[in-house]
């Protein structure tokens, strides 16, 4: 039936890539199984997305196990029209579709899978429920397995390894030999069956990896071993084959276990240091995501983040879902429609019920999304590796041949030895290893300290950086005091209160220090706040009960008043229908030990300011950073991006410290988009790291950490290279039996994420000092 169906959609080439890919079907007709996802509560549950044409929606499919699966769950759309885009995380077996509802339903979807072979698995009880870890049972029967013949193929081969070949008697010697044989061939067949189907895809696809040396090294010692014993010239190598098949699986075992326990997908709780507002007895407190719960009311503001599924409460919804689609058109939504998380507000500010908890997964797939993605340098450890272990192999077989053709001139009987413990003793696996350990393991101590990354190339990114770009308000600044001046009267408590909802539309660090001023003000109707606006770096304006509202800079307002009039260029100012009624200014006070921190960065490091702010603070500025450092204030979000995108033209490698929302652009062109985060909700997708404001200090620490992890990956390169250098002229010179060299091999994999491990814990301990 499959066959059918790629057949009729030509996606034939399935078979090509593996000669047994399928899973037979059991039964062909679905029935009613499927019947339950027709129910529209269910599919809510079940969509990470969906919007007036697409849905989009993770599988968990098990049967995932070889590269036609991912070809063809890649190639789902020609076998179904509505079907948009899918991709496959081979890891993790999820399958992410995309598909248009109007044309293929849910259940439809399903039931494709399952038809072809790939059922999901569907948990209903709890779709949070994170997936427990399953044991690879397959690994323990292999293991087992090529343990008890190991075992018995060496108490079989007692008498030739005490040369009691002649005190046993010549028919005892052929018999065992014969059994040894067949205690081997399930060790062949089944045990070691994961590296011959590794190596023959990899030749099949015109590649050569690590497997392809071990399996010539298995097939040759069976060969010869099945050729001495059949021809009774000899009692084999079974003992070694055997040995060297258990002990891979033992090292195979023990990376995937360490993997498990040293697994970098982080907890939520500690990966996004973010705030939303939440209605608490009436008021709204700033409050963790981790803290939400289904049912909480939360107030999302101009720009900001919808942390998870929800409903719409009050206000206008205006969602730009560019984070999920990849569109940036708005998306207009009424009161009780369903909003789902990832999309941004656009405009005044929203009242939403949560309907889902946070999701960390979802959200950290979306921050790591193709968008949003630095292009790493071409001399990126990561890459480096990967270049390496191209030619690895070639190297590997190159010497292997050279070694035993040698041997068989001096002394043939070695020749097969040496020529096999070549081939197993040589491993790029520790190579490979060295830079997502490392990385991996210092972004963990990072995230500890309060400074989270979306993934551990940032690492090695901060390691280059020489020069490094600050905002000033809320990111040099913190804490400020409000010092509030009334103009032309004392406001009415119906000014105030307009105010008051007016500041509540922004998360800029002014309109949260009124809206703070102004607590407990009357609240007023969600639907009497209209044609809100927010201009970046200038100001606020909208519409209540018919009256025009101002809030901004002297530049925002001065073109609104009804007479001109002379206005500082400090602070911002408060206008309703023309008319100045208020003037607000704060007193920036900067983080404590800046200047302490500025001295250990400068160091290493230069830098520039660029501020959305009047020049009234630079003489203060100065005092903090070095006399050559360029200041640059009313800049707005396009200069920021200008700026940075010249430095980098000149040579510099850039770092951007501001402001998640507003600095978006500069964030995401710099070579380190850094946001700071202190109780609100600034994240913004185009940041590769968020750094807690109460870690600021520890800003010389991070960038010490960082050019250290790197120092370290390349000391694990060092010493991947000696041991494979070492190891090479032991096996070369005929030292190492193949037995040892598989004890060898995997040994250099663990003590390789030992050291990465060990050494970047022990580094972050000495440089924190916690």
């Amino acid at each position: 039936m499959v066959f059918q169906i790629l057949s009729e959609n030509d996606l034939c080439n399935y078979y090509d890539l593996e000669a047994h890919p399928g899973i037979s079907l059991k039964s062909k007709n679905q029935g009613d199984r499927f019947e339950y996802l027709n129910s529209p509560p269910i599919i809510q549950r079940l969509l990470d997305f969906q919007d007036e044409t697409q849905s989009h929606i993770s599988f968990y499919l098990p049967q995932i196990h070889c590269s036609s699966c991912i070809w063809l769950l890649e190639k789902l759309y020609k076998l179904r029209e509505g079907v948009v885009r899918t991709q496959v995380n081979f890891l993790k077996k999820e399958l992410t579709v995309v598909f248009e509802h109007e044309k293929l339903s849910l259940r439809e979807l399903v039931e494709l899978l399952a038809s072809i072979g790939y059922e999901p698995e569907i948990n209903l009880q709890d779709l949070k429920q994170k997936k427990s870890s399953r044991y690879n049972r397959r690994l323990f029967y292999q293991l087992g397995i090529a343990g008890f013949a190991f075992g018995n193929i060496m108490l079989l081969s007692f008498p030739e390894y005490f040369s009691l070949q002649i005190e046993l008697g010549e028919e005892f010697a052929i018999f065992f030999g014969y059994l040894n044989l067949v205690l081997s061939l399930p060790v062949l067949l089944y045990s070691a069956q994961d590296y011959l189907r590794s190596a023959w895809y990899s030749i099949r696809q015109k590649g050569l990896n690590i497997d392809v040396p071990i399996s010539i090294g298995i097939l040759t010692l069976f060969g010869r071993s099945g050729y001495e014993i059949l021809s009774q010239t000899g009692p084999g190598y079974l003992d070694a084959m055997v040995g060297l098949v258990f002990f891979l699986l033992i090292g195979k075992w023990f990376q995937q276990k360490t993997y498990d326990t040293l697994s970098f997908e982080r907890q939520y709780e500690s990966y996004f240091p973010v705030a939303v507002m939440r209605k608490e007895a009436g008021e709204w407190k700033s409050t963790a995501l981790p803290e939400l719960e289904v049912g909480d009311h939360v107030l999302i503001r101009n720009q900001e983040l919808i942390p998870a599924d929800c409903l719409l409460i009050n206000g206008q919804a205006n969602v730009d879902y560019s984070f999920v689609t990849g569109e940036s058109e708005p998306v207009r939504r009424k009161l009780g429609e369903h909003i789902y998380a990832g999309g941004r507000q656009i405009g005044a500010s929203v009242e939403l019920e949560l309907t889902k908890a946070v999701d960390q997964s979802y959200l950290t797939k979306l921050w790591n999304a193709e968008a949003f993605e630095q292009s790493q340098e071409k001399h990126s450890l990561f890459h480096l590796a990967d270049k390496i272990g191209k030619y690895f192999t070639l190297a590997i077989l190159a010497i292997a041949f050279g070694s035993g053709i040698a041997w068989l001139v001096i002394e043939p009987g070695m020749a097969i030895h040496v020529f096999t413990s070549v081939l197993i003793i040589a491993c790029p696996c520790a190579l490979a290893l060295t830079s997502p350990f490392t990385f991996g393991n210092a972004l963990r101590i990072l995230g500890k300290k309060g400074f989270y990354l979306k993934n551990p190339q940032v690492v090695e990114r901060m390691a280059h950086i020489s020069h490094v770009v600050f905002d000033k308000t809320g990111t040099l600044t913190h804490g400020q005091k409000l010092e509030w001046e009334e103009i032309g009267g004392a406001l009415s408590e119906r000014e105030k209160s307009m105010l008051y909802n007016l500041s509540l539309q922004s998360t800029h660090p002014l309109s949260r220090a009124i809206s703070a001023f102004l607590e407990g003000s009357p609240k007023i109707a969600w639907a009497d706040i209209e044609a809100v606006e927010e201009i970046a770096g200038k100001g606020l304006q909208a519409r209540i009960d018919g009256q025009q509202l101002h809030l901004g800079s002297a530049d925002f307002v001065g073109s609104v008043l009804a007479a001109p009039q002379n206005l500082a260029p400090k602070g911002s100012y408060f206008v309703i229908n023309g008319q100045l009624r208020a003037h607000c200014l704060m007193q920036s006070s900067y983080r404590p030990q800046l200047r302490e921190i500025i001295d250990r960065l400068k160091k290493a490091l230069s830098f520039s300011l660029l501020s959305g702010d009047h020049p009234g603070e630079q003489a203060r500025l100065q005092a903090f950073f070095p006399p050559e450092t360029p200041m640059r204030f009313l800049q707005s979000p396009f200069d920021k991006l200008a700026y940075i995108r010249q430095a980098q033209q000149n040579g510099a490698q850039i770092m951007m410290i501001g402001d998640g929302l507003n600095d978006a652009g500069a964030l995401k062109q710099s070579d380190v988009g850094i946001a700071i985060s202190e109780d609100i909700n600034n994240f913004s997708p185009a940041c590769d790291a968020i750094l807690d404001a109460k870690s600021f200090e520890l800003l010389p620490g991070i960038f010490r950490f960082s050019q250290k992890s790197y120092q370290l990956v390349k000391i694990g390169f060092i010493f991947s290279l000696v041991y494979n250098v070492v190891g090479l002229g032991f096996a070369v010179q005929g030292l190492l039996s193949p037995v040892v060299a598989a004890i060898l091999m995997p040994l250099s994999s663990i003590s390789i994420i030992v050291f990465a491990v060990g050494a970047t814990y022990w580094m972050g301990r000495r440089i924190f000092k916690k």
